[in-house]
């Protein structure tokens, strides 16, 4: 039974999300900050919702595509927590997904007090690019209990090509998922500091980035994000400012068991590093600016 699905967040991943919910014949409300971008995917045959607590009386389920813990908690419990987001407004038995990269002890507060509301709760952050989301072929690392899932499972399986179901227990998503923000991040700052050096060695840039994907150094953060510095293309599909956030929470859950990240480190301070020199909201291949003396290819 296809039911009607609200889609809070209508960025570069929660756009095409919302896309692809619609092509597996969900009736889709969203919701946006924009006006306007709620409004442009109305006209594709969805429905905009004037407010948070109108999408949450109206659907069965609400997939959440925000940046972090503090806007996840404006769009469900208002600014402030003045009630006016959309969980006061959820019926009884509704779903909430949550699909941000949060501290998985604040996921797991989350999932208790949604309970004491009636409503059950998905741990359910995801991995992939805009292009993935758009045509549901993004990864989900997902946890909750086994009613939750049963009330959503179609859902989720519309929106990724794979949906992860790491245990009955909240928060294992989001580990997961901090996991792979570390490894995320210092692939990019270290191809950053490979293709950095290649330029202040004269290596044409081009041929460098050739070779390497060609090659053993290569990884998915070098293909995708140095094509971004060869293109001299640095608008934000994830800014700067996304690692600095996500390490930072990396280094928070290691730390809180006195474990060594000695990479992640270095590489939320090559991004830090990046924000505080005006790159914050740039493309995060942006990080490669920190170094001194090289010259970055131009726009072709």
């Amino acid at each position: 039974m296809k039911q009607t699905v609200g889609l809070i967040g209508l960025g570069a991943m929660g756009a095409g999300m919302a896309r692809s919910l619609r092509r597996a014949g969900h009736a889709v409300q969203v919701y946006d900050v924009r006006a306007e971008a709620a409004q442009a995917f109305a006209k594709e045959g969805g429905v905009a919702c004037g407010s948070l607590a109108e999408l949450g009386a109206a659907c069965d389920v609400v997939v959440s595509v925000v940046v972090n813990a503090a806007q996840t908690e404006a769009v469900l419990f208002g600014p402030n927590g003045d009630g006016s987001g959309c969980a006061a407004a959820m019926k009884a038995g509704s779903v909430f997904v949550m699909c941000s990269t949060v501290d998985p002890n604040w996921s797991i507060s989350l999932e208790q007090r949604l309970a004491g509301l009636g409503l059950l709760y998905i741990d359910g952050p995801i991995s992939g690019s805009a292009a993935k989301a758009a045509s549901g072929q993004m990864t989900m690392m997902s946890s909750g209990k086994p009613e939750a899932y049963a009330r959503c499972e179609a859902i989720l399986n519309a929106m990724a090509a794979k949906v992860y179901r790491l245990g009955d227990r909240v928060g294992a998503g989001s580990k997961v998922k901090i996991i792979n923000q570390l490894l995320a991040g210092v692939h990019i700052a270290a191809a950053a500091e490979a293709m950095a050096l290649g330029l202040r060695e004269g290596v044409e840039p081009a041929a460098l980035y050739e070779v390497i994907t060609h090659s053993a150094g290569n990884s998915w953060m070098f293909e995708n994000r140095m094509a971004h510095v060869l293109a001299a293309d640095y608008t934000p599909l994830s800014a700067v400012d996304i690692f600095v956030k996500d390490l930072g929470i990396v280094l928070d859950m290691a730390r809180a068991s006195k474990f060594p990240l000695p990479l992640s480190s270095t590489a939320h301070q090559m991004f830090m590093q990046a924000s505080t020199a005006g790159f914050a909201k740039e493309d995060d291949s942006a990080v490669i600016k920190i170094f001194p003396g090289i010259t970055l290819p131009p726009k072709p």
